[in-house]
């Protein structure tokens, strides 16, 4: 498990999200894999890569509905789309971003959706979910 860990961390460090959150995926479900999310999540948020942050911070959230866990999924949703507005970051991952957002339990979710995200999407012709 250090291996994968200190793998995954080189990864989001030298801007290689994708293959950290490749890392996790290929995990067997354990206490590690939760350690793992934790350390995607932080480290992904610490480096900008607000995408991954999102995906792992969504896990964890369904994992455990911890206020942590939402808090750091919101943020990281706000740096997607904040790197998709500067055109930084694809249109599809603010797509499944908003995914993410509408299957949370969380009512702040659907204020970002609707009165921000959605709003921008209109006025600049992205389609949302």
């Amino acid at each position: 498990f250090a291996y994968v860990t200190w793998l995954a961390r080189c990864y989001i460090m030298t801007n290689e999200p994708a293959r950290a959150w490749e890392a996790y995926t290929r995990m067997e479900t354990s206490n590690d894999t939760v350690n793992l999310l934790q350390l995607i999540a932080n480290d992904c948020y610490k480096m900008g890569h607000f995408y991954y942050a999102c995906k792992a911070f969504d896990v964890l959230e369904r994992m455990d509905p911890d206020p942590e866990w939402w808090e750091g999924k919101r943020g990281a949703a706000i740096g997607t789309f904040q790197k998709v507005v500067a055109k930084h970051e694809t249109q599809d991952k603010l797509q499944e971003v908003v995914r993410m957002l509408r299957n949370t339990n969380n009512p702040q979710a659907e204020y970002m959706v609707n009165r921000v995200i959605q709003k921008w999407a209109q006025e600049n012709g992205v389609r949302l979910p």
